[in-house]
């Protein structure tokens, strides 16, 4: 008998079992024991987690990154699912896209959660595609939060697109299912009383404003020079000797061009007083009305650097133009400290409603005049929780006499649309 041999396979025979062993011990005390989960997945990735029955505390971090670059051809599936169950749950699913260069990309990204029963935490979702390439960009994002019985669970989803050219969106879908009234779902941008909400899916556009008046030579220049713009921001009314006021056939000419008309009154040098807000008010929103602007768009207030303001003055025009069928807003230099900006703070600490339903256009930072290709990433200055959708970030241009400008995609509602 060859007792070596006998004895190396008794051996093997052990090691077999003892990992068999250690593998279901390893296996209950994942179950058993608070989870985490990561992952990280470049160029294609799908995270799912599905929790398990017992006393459970999930903490999920699902964090997806593709870059593409060079003259690549492309396609991304981004899919994150996660399924909770009576648990204490802390999801947080982040994708990041960036195409670069020449890529042509196709992107769908798709988070869903689904929270059933007994179950308490949060929910953090975030999609961010940076378009920085030339190619062709086919973009949907879909976010799906299910949530079901008695889920107690703060939501927030937020989407960012932001590039050089305009992605196509196949799917701006971004929905929050819910099958139970007694649910604490909190949306970023949304306010159960009804006011206004910032959309999830979020690109920016660019534009122009301008004194002159816009004909087809003016057009002419702009796009020879600078770009297509999809914002053209005028004025309500002639000011002699500071701007020509916008006409219905310069209106026709500016939706023809497939661009969005934002509307500015500057028709005062003094933004001081509730009952001189209230009167420029009724002076700014009967010149829309003669120019037959539609229900529903902003009205722009124009308050420079050099004029007196004061919150009595913001009050005055926020509780006109909100009276009429038109939207309150205001441009001017909203950086920390200015004038305008502590005046416009005090308006929202006496009436808050104010900051939540007054749309912003602030003129800094200052960083200069630019083409459309050249357009730098939003940086605007203004009150935190503002409704500051529009940036004026180059002045004073020469060859057109125009500005340039950004605008949030979520302004586009209260735009003159083409």
């Amino acid at each position: 008998m060859d007792w070596k041999k006998y004895l190396l396979i008794a051996a093997a025979t052990f090691l077999i079992l003892f990992s068999g062993i250690v593998t279901v011990l390893l296996f209950q005390s994942k179950v058993e024991a608070d989870k985490e989960q990561s992952n990280a997945v470049n160029s294609q990735g799908t995270a799912t987690t599905e929790s398990n029955q017992g006393n459970v505390n999930i903490s999920v971090t699902n964090n997806i990154q593709n870059i593409v670059s060079g003259e690549s051809k492309a396609t991304i599936e981004n899919k994150v699912k996660n399924d909770i169950q009576d648990k204490d749950a802390s999801i947080n699913n982040k994708i990041e896209n960036q195409s670069e260069n020449e890529a042509s990309v196709t992107i769908n990204n798709a988070i869903e959660n689904i929270l059933k029963g007994q179950v308490n935490g949060t929910t953090n979702n975030n999609i961010t595609n940076n378009i920085l390439s030339n190619g062709k960009t086919e973009l949907a994002n879909n976010l799906l939060n299910n949530l079901d019985l008695n889920v107690d669970v703060n939501v927030s989803n937020e989407v960012n697109t932001n590039g050089k050219q305009e992605a196509s969106n196949n799917d701006k879908e971004d929905t929050s299912n819910n099958d139970d009234g007694n649910k604490n779902e909190e949306n970023n941008g949304s306010d159960s009383n009804g006011n206004k909400e910032e959309d999830k899916e979020t690109s920016y556009l660019w534009g122009i404003d301008s004194a002159s008046e816009t004909t087809e030579d003016f057009y002419a220049c702009v796009r020879d020079n600078f770009g297509d713009p999809k914002v053209v921001a005028r004025y309500l009314g002639t000011n002699e000797g500071v701007s020509h006021g916008l006409t219905s056939e310069q209106v026709d000419l500016i939706h023809s061009n497939e661009a969005d008309i934002l509307l500015i009154y500057n028709g005062f040098t003094d933004a001081t007083g509730f009952d001189n807000g209230v009167n420029e008010a009724k002076k700014a929103v009967e010149l829309a009305q003669e120019l037959g602007a539609p229900d529903g768009v902003a009205i722009f207030a124009d308050i420079e650097p050099n004029y007196p303001v004061d919150a009595a003055f913001i009050e005055g025009w926020y509780d006109e133009v909100s009276k009429s069928a038109y939207e309150p807003a205001i441009y001017g230099i909203f950086d920390s400290g200015e004038a305008l900006t502590n005046a416009f703070n005090k308006a929202a600490e006496n009436k808050g409603e104010i900051k939540e339903n007054t749309y912003l256009w602030s003129a800094s930072p200052n960083i200069g005049i630019t083409t459309e290709e050249e357009a730098p990433e939003y940086n605007v200055d203004a009150p935190e929780g503002s409704l500051a959708y529009g940036w004026q970030y180059g002045i004073n241009d020469e060859t057109c006499n125009i500005d340039t400008n950004l605008f949030n995609s979520n302004l586009t509602d209260v735009l003159w649309k083409h």
